[in-house]
């Protein structure tokens, strides 16, 4: 962390200033806001938090139950969501508390005595290093509290309206705030009252029943597999040997179990197979009974026993994979010609298994794409038509969700003797490793992705991934540092100028050259968009990497645009300095040509662009796309 640059601090620094709206926040919910956010699940959570770092945004957020949640359904927490954690500052102490996950074993009756289990194969959680964190599990509502702790500690001091549920919705863009949102009371001293609010912006998060998505008039398409599962989380004392340890087992014929470990080193998840189900069944499997589950699962884990000494929270489902037809209110013949005033994300968006691990994992990413936009555009940095993007880009990735996952659950679900090779749901899950983990998603060209016509320069950075990050000396303190860490969820650009061979120099090198049109020049995008009046890098986070030796790197050889200022103080950050050294190359790691690249990376930490040293009219085009010059 970077701090005691506003002045000398003693407490907790992760505790940021009260200001703007975060001052003297009422406790009454006012008639009129920036931002009214409906529920607090994982995607609303992300939007509470980012949004409250801007607090010169009004931002209100209702959740119709009465408190924090307690007994969260969802649990696999994916690589890329805890590189999200590490932006909002919370990665290390929710992996302390997590369990995390190292490999999987696959079980499989004995061909030798088919009515027993056996391990036949374990597959390492992450044998390539598509990340350096972990895959962890930890229950929903921890996730939920590190957000919201994260929102009430930001500038904002965003904290939920709980017992206030959303009812519907009219939108009028002669308003100057368009959406009308009725709510009603459902808790406390106000219980049952009904009254209208007003917003800029509306953004549902409210779940799979979401009220949002019925008064923008979507509706969930897609299909159930007919197929049913019993869950159960389980505290029990158990010979089966890896209880803690992520399984796939399938039996002779009473079924399959997913077994899934869950944090504290007592309790695991067990999906216990229900098997198919007549199209006529009409929910009935529902009832099944907890009694039922718990003998099924004994049956599958034969020969090895569950002596059940207490259930923390079970359920019985029926797999569906369901997309909405919208994730806006703006209808598909208007695309393009009308902007967004009301958005919906996560369940309410997205229905599916959960064997895949996805659905926390995914709308975590759903809520950051829209909340830095969001806060571009309110704060008058960014034109509305950027909130174009959201829907074109999420709709996307949830579409691959279903596919993905359709394709999982129906392969877990298969019969034992339906498989040639016994190894072939093993070997399937290893390939496809990259895609639970989620670091599948590719952002494609537009406003705020720029073409591949330059991808050659960084080739381990594609465009419309996310940043990968890795390790590089920062000169500062000659430290190794993970380059991708230092992203924090601040709604900066990142631009990372990997400098060409030449040495450390002011001028008269092509690293320098740049430095100093991207510093001085008027037409350049940091001149432009940057506030004369805050930090220097308050819009970019303008970052150098060279290719020598960290001990041949002088900060005083290095141009000043890569030592910004923060004000009230005036202090020359030299921070953002980086080089070589102990092994570490980052050209080396993530294949940058020699004679440097500028890699651009958005606020949410995907790839947005590459671009040689030498672009000037191509940088000055892209950023014109997408943002608004200072006033």
């Amino acid at each position: 962390m970077q701090f005691h640059h506003r002045g000398y601090v003693s407490e907790n620094p992760r505790i940021k200033p009260a200001a703007g709206y975060g001052l003297n926040r009422p406790t009454e919910i006012p008639d009129e806001m920036d931002v009214l956010i409906v529920g607090t699940g994982p995607a609303a959570v992300t939007v509470a938090a980012q949004l409250s770092h801007f607090p010169s945004i009004h931002v209100r957020a209702i959740e119709k139950r009465e408190g924090r949640l307690t007994q969260g359904q969802a649990d696999g927490i994916q690589a890329r969501s805890v590189e999200t954690f590490q932006a909002f500052g919370f990665a290390n102490a929710i992996v302390d508390e997590a369990y995390r996950n190292v490999e999987m074993c696959f079980w499989k009756p004995d061909e030798k005595n088919p009515e027993n289990i056996v391990r036949v194969s374990r597959v390492p959680d992450d044998a390539h290093g598509v990340s350096e964190f972990p895959h962890i599990y930890v229950n929903q509502s921890r996730v939920l509290d590190y957000f919201l702790g994260y929102a009430a500690q930001a500038p904002g001091r965003v904290v939920p309206d709980y017992g206030v549920d959303f009812l519907d919705l009219e939108i009028d863009e002669r308003h100057e705030y368009p959406v009308a949102a009725r709510i009603q009371y459902v808790a406390g001293p106000r219980k049952g009252e009904i009254r209208t609010v007003r917003a800029k912006y509306l953004v549902g998060g409210d779940g799979a029943r979401s009220a949002v998505r019925t008064a923008l008039g979507h509706k969930l398409e897609g299909d159930a597999s007919l197929h049913a599962w019993g869950v159960i989380d389980v505290l029990c004392n158990t010979d089966f040997p890896d209880f803690q340890v992520k399984c796939s087992i399938q039996s002779h014929n009473a079924g399959n179990i997913l077994l899934i470990p869950r944090e504290g080193g007592y309790l695991s998840r067990l999906y216990v197979d229900l098997g198919n189900l007549d199209e006529n069944d009409a929910g009935e499997i529902r009832n099944t009974s907890l009694d039922e589950i718990i003998r099924r699962a004994n049956a599958i884990l034969h020969p090895y026993t569950l002596d059940v000494k207490s259930i923390a929270w079970w359920s019985v489902y029926e797999v569906a994979h369901r997309v909405t037809t919208g994730f806006d209110n703006v209808p598909a013949e208007r695309v393009g010609k009308q902007h967004p005033r009301a958005f919906i994300m996560g369940d309410a968006c997205h229905t599916h298994s959960a064997k895949a691990g996805q659905g926390m994992n995914v709308s975590i990413q759903d809520g950051w794409n829209l909340s830095w936009k969001l806060a571009a555009v309110l704060e008058g940095r960014a034109p509305e038509s950027l909130l174009d993007t959201y829907s074109a880009e999420r709709r996307v990735i949830a579409q691959d969700l279903i596919n993905f996952d359709k394709e999982w659950s129906t392969l877990m679900a298969r019969p034992v003797e339906a498989w040639d090779d016994p190894q072939d749901l093993a070997r399937w899950y290893e390939k496809t490793i990259e895609f639970p983990m989620g670091f599948m998603t590719q952002y494609p060209k537009n406003q705020i992705v720029a073409g591949l016509e330059h991808q050659y320069l960084a080739t381990g950075f594609p465009i419309g991934k996310r940043f990968k990050s890795t390790e590089v000396m920062r000169r500062a303190d000659n430290r190794w540092r993970q380059l991708g860490h230092l992203h924090e969820a601040d709604g900066r650009w990142r631009v990372y100028v990997f400098a060409d061979g030449a040495a450390p120099a002011t001028s008269g090198t092509v690293t320098a050259d740049f430095a100093q049109w991207w510093e001085n020049d008027t037409e350049s995008p940091r001149i432009k968009y940057t506030p004369k009046d805050g930090d220097t890098d308050a819009i970019f986070d303008t970052k150098v990497i060279y290719q020598q030796d960290y001990t041949e790197v002088e900060p005083g050889n290095v141009p000043a645009v890569f030592k910004p200022t923060k004000t009230p103080f005036g202090l020359i950050d030299v921070n953002q300095i980086f080089a070589a050294g102990h092994g570490r190359d980052i050209f080396r790691d993530r294949e940058i040509h020699r004679d440097g690249a500028i890699v651009v990376v958005r606020p949410d930490q995907y790839v947005s662009g590459i671009f040689p040293l030498s672009a000037r009219d191509e940088l000055k085009t892209f950023f014109a796309q997408h943002m608004l010059p200072v006033k």
